[in-house]
């Protein structure tokens, strides 16, 4: 019989170069930091997670330094002997001993799930309910870069399948960056849907000035226009708008879903494994918005292709995940971490075979992006 008790948790950090910069509101990334969490049972089965933030802990508030620090100081003392399939009790005295820090956790949960299902041969879908669709469309994201710039990429994206892109705001002035998105919208219309992503960076009276124009030159969709704890200034937002707006940094908690869901303040939630704090978070707040009859989108925090299949094994086995995605993160990495790429075909992305995350790790690749100073081999 497998023996599915837990031997030790370790954790890597690796850096993965970028095709092309990208540049959130507040931060320019040319290269993404990740922490790999390994769970190794006692029969040698090994599971991966993975932590991650876009860019540096300005979005979360956790860094892959702290969280390395976290997990290997207090997480990884309370799981040796412990069983990998008590995912609920281990996430109970993990959060007895580390408040918030959802990002590190997602990395240990995620293990859990990987380890526990390879040690059974199953996907990871199948420990969360089973298969309700075996691909989901892929959202360009492009970064807050010039017309030309982000019009040249959006038309090369078309060619390759892509029918929808999301573009960065919040890096310039609300009047400057209004004009140049309107103008991009305005040279796609008819070809892709465009939707636009604020990541929190305005008040509500900039975006009650220049939402609507936005609206009004094709953008189908905005996204957390105002700081994630303003709930009330997005509810009242999303009533304004005649386009849908998304929650994301309103968007850690089960909690949290209940207050979005009671305001009525967004359209569409965005759910990331990586900021829920992992699989069964996500799950649960998928099934809150689905009680509401809030669709809800598969974000993403520029994972590598582990947390890209971690994301993509929750949207597959959740119904509620139902308004595509933005899983395109293995796209924008110059190194890829897998043996066999995920497969992406006009625009989707589709669910691996094979149990566990259907993935595995290229170890040869993990070592060469890792950073030796910091980290031992899993």
């Amino acid at each position: 019989m497998m023996d599915l008790t837990i031997d030790r948790l370790e954790t890597v950090i690796i850096d993965v170069p970028l095709r092309r910069p990208h540049r959130f509101a507040r931060v320019t990334m040319t290269a993404q930091p990740v922490l790999l969490a390994f769970v190794h049972t006692r029969d040698g089965v090994v599971g991966v997670g993975e932590g991650v933030v876009p860019g540096g802990p300005w979005w979360g508030g956790e860094s892959v330094e702290s969280m390395k620090v976290t997990l290997d100081t207090y997480v990884a003392p309370l799981l040796p002997g412990r069983q990998v399939s008590d995912i609920a009790g281990l996430w109970q005295d993990i959060s007895d001993h580390v408040n918030a820090n959802l990002y590190a956790k997602c990395a240990v949960e995620v293990a859990l799930h990987d380890a526990w299902a390879r040690s059974l041969g199953v996907p990871v879908h199948v420990l969360l309910g089973g298969v309700a669709r075996t691909s989901v469309d892929v959202t360009w994201a492009l970064g807050a870069e010039p017309e030309e710039v982000v019009v040249e990429e959006a038309l090369a994206k078309l060619r390759e399948g892509h029918r929808s892109f999301k573009l960065k705001m919040g890096a310039l002035p609300p009047e400057e960056d209004t004009r140049r998105v309107c103008a991009i919208a305005e040279k796609l219309v008819g070809a892709a849907g465009v939707r636009v992503d604020l990541n929190a960076r305005w008040d509500f009276l900039t975006a009650q000035t220049y939402l609507p124009r936005l609206a009004a030159a094709g953008v189908e969709l905005v996204e957390q226009p105002v700081p994630g704890e303003q709930v009330e200034a997005l509810a009242e937002l999303n009533r304004l708008l005649p386009i849908p707006v998304m929650a994301d940094e309103s968007l850690r908690t089960p909690v949290d879903a209940l207050r979005l869901a009671s305001t009525r303040a967004a359209d569409i939630w965005s759910i990331k494994t990586t900021k829920l704090g992992g699989l069964r978070r996500s799950r649960d707040i998928t099934a809150i918005a689905a009680a509401a009859a809030i669709p809800c989108h598969a974000g993403t925090s520029i994972e590598t292709s582990i947390g890209t299949a971690a994301s993509l094994q929750l949207a597959c086995a959740a119904p509620g995940v139902n308004w595509g995605s933005e899983l395109f993160g293995p796209l924008l990495f110059t190194e890829d971490i897998l043996r066999t790429p995920l497969s992406y075909t006009d625009g989707s992305l589709h669910l691996p075979d094979g149990p566990g995350l259907g993935v595995d790790l290229d170890l040869d690749a993990v070592h060469a992006l890792r950073r030796p100073h910091l980290t031992k081999e899993p």
